[in-house]
């Protein structure tokens, strides 16, 4: 019998130049992965769990990045000896990957039939219309709705989790040996994260590849890994089999991360608490193209009379599938779609205003969007990024004005000040969406936008994030709108829940009572799905 792994990973070392010198991001990893076999890297963001995944695929962006030590055994071929046409045959065909932002990894100027046609053509010689068939098995596969009607789409076009499942269609288009899922339900609701943990496992199952799984949520882990590595500060802590690390953990790191999940409940809302924003009978419809002769028009209604109202120090919680048009909601709150319906702020109707009137106000509702990578400039550092909202709003400041701002910001999002001079890309995930919600917060509004302010970030940093922006809120008398499809962090949030299905309002009012005593079908299900995940990670089940 063959007992050689598919993968294998010896003392791999990265080290990243900057400032003239190196610094180590990984140190010495080693692990195996056999075929069949399902390996999950958690920890921290920034503890070297993606830098091992761009490593086994010669992705890491060279000569910025270099390894000091290691090999990558990869079904008998060296990897890191492989030149470019070698990997080239690899990547996308024998090893596949879906990464954590689908925005900056597919082509805003192709339609998906495409993006998805080209991995056909490239590796497997699809033609004509075998590739649109194939593509489309491949999108009802992982349930993107209405697919055949989406082929002409582009990315923009869709939502997060939309685009993680065309991500992840791409990615085992042509039944790779290892499928590399960093991060792969990041932007996918409760209800759809199952369907999508299912289909891997049926086609893991189904094809025999090995899978390795980077991920910050722990009842994930329990539900699809056999094997655990964690990570802290670039070095393989623990190793082992899933039930023996998680029943049984050696270390204190390890307990942490399995004990850490975002708490407790919001502050109550004053009485006499000011309404900052309503917004009634709110709908933003996109037509669809006319077919050849035909003088009917029809519309995708993304958001269909759906009214709402936030007060000072008040969160109100939008929740819903992926599609259910939660972000083109906050988006058209903040007029940055087209919209029809009132929107009332601060007591004054906005709905009408022409940009140039808008422009003024937009210093007080501010937006932390779902990928923080697509919204950072590369090619400023994180301190002229934080700072370059306040230039704009017109607040003049000295240069060591403008580093004492950037640290306050930092550090209130749990970032070192010193880093202010460094880039988005030498960031993680999770690092760069603090460093977003540190430009938000720097202009002081009165209304924001947190659109999957936490989707990109481990357990442990949830907590705080959630924590901190329960602060903020109590200081400034904050009120926000708080987007996402993780329910035990809109609990933890938000006082007041919209729950949202097709662009409509299913339900609507207090989050207690939406939590403990859903009225619809559809809310019940969103319920159940979110909570038999967690059960997985806890061992119980909350009824």
């Amino acid at each position: 019998m063959n007992t050689t792994p598919l993968l294998q990973v010896t003392d791999l070392s990265v080290a990243f130049r900057s400032e003239g010198r190196d610094i180590l991001a990984l140190d010495r990893a080693s692990f195996t992965l056999e075929k069949g076999r399902t390996l999950a890297l958690v920890g921290e963001s920034g503890s070297g769990k993606s830098i091992t995944a761009l490593s086994i695929l010669q992705l890491l962006p060279y000569p910025a990045a270099s390894h000091p030590s290691g090999a990558i055994n990869f079904a008998g071929q060296e990897l890191m000896r492989a030149d470019e046409a070698a990997m080239r045959k690899v990547r996308g065909n024998r090893i596949s990957m879906v990464f954590q932002e689908p925005m900056t990894s597919l082509n805003p100027l192709h339609p998906i039939l495409r993006q998805v046609g080209e991995v056909l053509e490239l590796h497997k010689g699809y033609r004509g219309e075998a590739v649109r068939a194939r593509v489309l098995e491949l999108l009802h596969l992982v349930g993107l709705r209405n697919a055949e009607a989406r082929l002409g789409a582009y990315p923009h076009e869709l939502s997060g989790g939309e685009r993680q499942r065309v991500m992840i269609a791409m990615a085992l288009a042509n039944e790779p040996d290892l499928f590399i899922a960093d991060e792969p339900t990041t932007a996918l609701d409760v209800t759809v994260q199952a369907q999508i943990l299912e289909l891997l496992q049926r086609l893991q199952k189904q094809l025999g590849m090995a899978m390795l799984l980077i991920t910050h949520d722990l009842g994930i882990v329990r539900k699809m890994a056999d094997d655990v590595c964690v990570l802290l500060g670039g070095k393989i802590i623990e190793a082992g089999p899933v039930q023996q690390v998680f029943n049984h953990p050696r270390e204190d790191y390890t307990r942490h991360l399995l004990e850490s999940e975002p708490k407790g409940r919001p502050r109550a809302v004053a009485a006499d608490a000011p309404e900052v924003l309503s917004a009634k009978d709110m709908k933003v419809w996109f037509p669809l193209k006319r077919r050849l002769f035909s003088r009917e028009q029809h519309y995708i209604k993304a958001v269909d009379g759906v009214s709402l109202r936030v007060r000072a120090g008040e969160t109100l919680g939008i929740v819903g599938e992926s599609g259910s048009g939660k972000t083109t909601l906050g988006l058209a709150i903040l007029r940055l779609l087209a919209s029809e319906g009132g929107i009332i702020y601060s007591g004054a109707p906005i709905h009408a205003l022409k940009s140039a009137q808008i422009r003024p106000l937009r210093k007080d509702m501010q937006i932390v969007f779902q990928d923080p990578y697509g919204s950072l400039s590369p090619r400023l550092s994180i301190g002229q990024i934080i700072t370059e909202g306040l230039q704009v709003h017109g607040k003049r400041m000295s240069a060591e004005e403008q580093r004492r701002v950037v640290a306050n910001a930092l550090s209130e999002v749990g970032l070192d000040p010193a880093l202010q001079d460094r880039y988005p890309h030498e960031f993680s995930g999770g690092q760069r969406q603090r460093i977003a919600i540190a430009r938000a917060m720097a202009l002081q509004p009165r209304l924001v936008v947190l659109d999957e302010p936490t989707s990109a970030l481990d357990m442990t940093v949830q907590a705080q994030i959630v924590d901190l922006l329960r602060d903020l809120q109590a200081r400034h008398g904050l009120a926000y709108l708080f987007i996402s499809h993780d329910l035990k962090v809109v609990r933890a949030m938000a006082n007041q829940v919209i729950v949202m299905q097709a662009g409509r309002v299913v339900e609507q009012g207090d989050a207690d009572m939406i939590f403990d005593h859903p009225q619809t079908d559809y809310t019940k299900a969103l319920m159940a799905a979110a909570f038999a995940l967690e059960a997985t990670h806890t061992g119980a089940v909350r009824v």
